[in-house]
C-alpha cells in the first residue's frame, strides 16, 4: 500500500488538514493509500513513497536527502491543486 506523508513545521496543524484533504482527493481517485502527518525535521528519517508539503517548506527539502517524490502546495487543502499536482506522480509511480 502506498505510504504518503503530509509534512509541515511542527506536523500538527496544517499538515493534519492537508492529510484529510490529500485523504478525501484519494478516495474519489479510488487510490488506497495510509497517511500520516509529521514535522519537517522528522520527514527525512520516515520511509514513505511520497511526501506532501507546502510550497513554503520546498528550500528545506533541498537540504534533506529524499528517497521519494515530493509535491509541494500552495494552498495545503485546495482539492483542485493537490489533485492536479498528485495525478502525474501517481501515474508516474504507476498506482493509477
Amino acid at each position: 500500500m502506498l505510504k504518503i506523508l503530509a509534512v509541515c513545521g511542527n506536523g500538527l496543524g496544517s499538515s493534519f488538514a492537508c492529510q484529510m484533504t490529500t485523504e478525501a482527493v484519494l478516495r474519489e481517485m479510488g487510490v488506497e493509500a495510509k497517511m500520516d502527518h509529521i514535522d519537517i525535521s522528522s520527514a527525512a528519517g520516515m520511509d514513505a513513497d511520497l511526501i506532501i508539503s507546502g510550497k513554503n517548506f520546498e528550500k528545506q527539502f533541498e537540504r534533506i536527502s529524499l528517497k521519494c517524490p515530493a509535491i509541494f502546495l500552495e494552498r495545503l487543502v485546495d482539492k483542485n491543486e493537490i489533485r492536479e499536482k498528485l495525478t502525474p506522480v501517481l501515474k508516474d509511480m504507476g498506482v493509477i
